[in-house]
């Protein structure tokens, strides 16, 4: 037998399978008896089954290394789920959805009226410095109101077990393809257990997707042309942008594909001729998606976008400039955002945060920095962050350096003691921090998927979960007990 949960030990660390007595949480009883009685063979067996799937499926993601340039790897993926009870799930559920509505909120209120600021809930000064604000988006209204209409908000759970958001992505957030084919591989190495539990799904994302953007559509019309704007094949996410693409029977395009004619109408190169576009949902930053208005060097836009945009001609998801709302600085103001707008107070709350350009918290960030975890406002990926506690003394002088000299790019929070979850290192079940990226769609309606991806740090004592930084992924499992 290989694995034996009695010998599975995790201490002062909240298991999302195991209690600290290594018997299963009553979520896990049926996958955690059916592993045990697995013997070596079999286990690697379903490995086995597991890899040659993400293969022969294609699911891969691009890194990048400076010798080397860029690679294409297999999706990491680990076989043991990750299980959260139905009950447990609505309450997150609603605590995304109230986080998202006030965001949208929020950005609206910022490229208008500004009345966050005028009530001195939201610093004026913070605004003025903020890298993502887009004075060309002032004054716009997009359709429904909503900027961020694709939201992925990263969640942890201490070793208390409390869920917190650790942050928000509300400009291109990826992902979401690896937790839909997460779940097809689990479906050909474990089918029994869909049998056995009672699995939410994951799969009607695409269509959900889809019925969304096309709430979008300026035309009343039955079928809106929808595209996904990619900036090609070497970017990252494109495998992702190619899939979303296809489950939706949209088309993928570049901005070469594209042209905005004298009547300020987005249309699609084809060979039958030009053909009207109603809605992108696009996969390149703000920055570079208009060089008449952003960057003059982007190819990887269209020329006179952000004109068809404001003319009401064409939908974007996400609006340009919703990254406003996507900075950790911002992030830190959340729950006050939500009180101001709602008047209510946050479902889920976010991680203790201290605000650099606070002085009094700078002191304390920069007395304590070995013992902090110090984020910049606007990097993604894990980019240019220290962890305290895992830095040496020059890397901890670095950072306080770089606060001092720009207090309003960083944050710090203290290092929280990421939950842990069953992971075959080998053929051994060892416990490896995770988090876990639920996927929010705000149009008419607001939905969460019913899970997310989980993102897992393969490397022992590591919390780190980018697959580009040698993290690795489970399938997330909501199960209805009561069913």
């Amino acid at each position: 037998m290989t694995i034996r949960w009695g010998s599975y030990k995790v201490t002062n660390l909240y298991d999302e399978l195991l209690r600290a007595s290594g018997k299963p949480r009553a979520a896990a009883e049926i996958i955690c008896g059916y592993l045990r009685s697995l013997k070596d063979d079999d286990l690697e067996e379903f490995k086995m089954a597991a890899e040659s799937a993400i293969h022969v499926m294609g699911i891969s993601f691009r890194v990048y290394h400076e010798d080397e340039g860029s690679i294409d790897r297999d999706w990491p993926f680990d076989i043991i789920p990750r299980i959260i009870d139905k009950q447990e799930w609505l309450n997150i559920e609603a605590g995304l959805k109230q986080r998202v509505k006030a965001l949208n909120m929020f950005i609206d209120d910022l490229y208008n009226d500004q009345n966050i600021v005028k009530d001195g809930v939201f610093p004026a000064d913070l605004l003025k410095k903020s890298k993502n604000f887009l004075p060309q988006c002032k004054g716009v209204h997009p359709p429904l109101g909503i900027w961020a209409h694709i939201c992925g908000s990263d969640l942890v759970r201490d070793n208390d077990g409390t869920v917190y958001v650790l942050e928000d992505n509300l400009r291109v957030p990826s992902g979401v393809s690896y937790m839909l084919e997460n779940r097809k591989v689990m479906k050909r190495v474990f089918p029994e257990m869909f049998e056995q539990y009672s699995i939410l799904p994951v799969d009607d994302y695409p269509s959900h997707l889809y019925d969304m953007l096309c709430e979008l559509s300026p035309r009343d019309i039955e079928q809106p042309e929808i595209v996904l704007l990619t900036p090609g094949i070497y970017n990252s996410a494109y495998f992702e942008h190619a899939y979303l693409a296809q489950q939706m029977g949209a088309e993928v395009v570049e901005g070469r594909d594209m042209f905005v004619d004298d009547d300020d109408v987005v249309y699609m190169r084809t060979i039958e001729g030009p053909a009207r576009v109603d809605v992108i949902y696009r996969r390149v930053d703000d920055h570079f998606i208009d060089p008449e208005v952003f960057n003059p060097d982007s190819m990887l836009g269209v020329p006179g976008l952000m004109r068809a945009w404001k003319a009401g001609n064409v939908a974007l998801a996400n609006a340009p400039g919703s990254g406003v709302a996507d900075d950790k600085v911002v992030y830190a103001f959340v729950p006050d955002i939500i009180k101001y707008y709602l008047n209510e107070d946050a479902i889920l709350p976010n991680v203790p945060t201290y605000k650099c350009i606070n002085k009094d918290e700078r002191d304390h960030v920069i007395e304590n920095i070995h013992n902090m975890v110090v984020k910049p406002a606007n990097e993604s990926g894990g980019a240019g962050m220290l962890i305290g506690p895992h830095s040496s003394k020059a890397e901890c002088e670095k950072f306080k350096r770089l606060i001092r000299r720009d207090p309003r790019n960083y944050v710090a929070q203290p290092m929280l003691m990421l939950s842990t979850a069953p992971t075959l290192i080998g053929n051994k079940a060892e416990p490896r921090h995770l988090d876990l990226r639920p996927f929010v769609l705000s149009g008419k309606a607001i939905e969460v998927t019913m899970g997310g991806l989980t993102r897992v740090a393969l490397r022992k004592g590591s919390i780190v979960v980018n697959s580009s930084q040698g993290g690795g992924s489970k399938d997330t499992w909501i199960v209805d007990m009561e069913a």
